[in-house]
C-alpha cells in the first residue's frame, strides 16, 4: 500500500504505541507527506507514541514500527489524567502555549492532549508552561514524548 503513494502526497499512516493487555499490537493514525518508499515526514504530533513529533522523518516498516532518520524542529508533548479532559482544560493550555507559538491538540472523547512546541524555544520554557497548567487540573501528568 505505501508503494503506490506519490512522492509528496498527504497521507495517514500507523504507528506502533504498544501493545494493549492481550498482547494485541496499538497502533495510532498519524497525518503525514510521502517523501519515498517507507519514508515520511510526520504532519502531526502522536498522543500515544513515544520518540517522535511532528516534523520528524521516519522510516516505518510493516508492523509500525519506525525509526527517526531526521529529527525535524519540533518537541511533542503528552498530557493524561486517568479520565478525559475537559475542553476548558484545553483552552487553558492552548492560552498558555500561545507566547510560545505551540498547538495543543485532543480527540473528541479529551482521553488525553498532545501539544507541538518549536525546539528553539527551549525545554525550560515548555517545562514552566506544563507545570503551570498541570497544578491547575486533578491528577494530570505530563511528559515529552520525544527523548532530546
Amino acid at each position: 500500500m505505501m508503494d503506490e503513494l506519490d512522492v509528496g502526497a498527504d497521507t495517514h499512516i500507523r504507528l506502533l504505541a504498544g501493545r494493549n493487555s492481550a498482547g494485541r499490537p496499538v497502533l495510532e493514525v498519524l497525518p503525514a507527506r510521502v517523501l519515498g518508499e517507507r519514508s515520511f515526514e510526520l504532519s502531526g504530533s502522536p498522543g500515544l507514541v513515544l520518540g517522535c513529533a511532528a516534523g520528524d522523518v521516519l522510516r516505518i516498516a510493516d508492523d509500525g514500527t519506525f525509526e527517526v532518520t531526521e529529527r525535524g524542529a519540533n518537541v511533542c508533548i503528552q498530557a493524561y489524567r486517568g479520565g478525559p479532559f475537559s475542553s476548558e482544560d484545553l483552552a487553558d493550555l492552548q492560552a498558555g502555549l500561545v507566547p510560545l507559538d505551540g498547538l495543543a491538540e485532543a480527540p473528541a472523547d479529551g482521553r488525553f492532549i498532545v501539544a507541538t512546541v518549536a525546539r528553539q524555544v527551549g525545554l525550560p520554557a515548555v517545562e514552566r508552561v506544563m507545570n503551570d497548567w498541570a497544578a491547575g487540573v486533578d491528577n494530570t501528568e505530563w511528559w515529552f514524548g520525544t527523548a532530546d
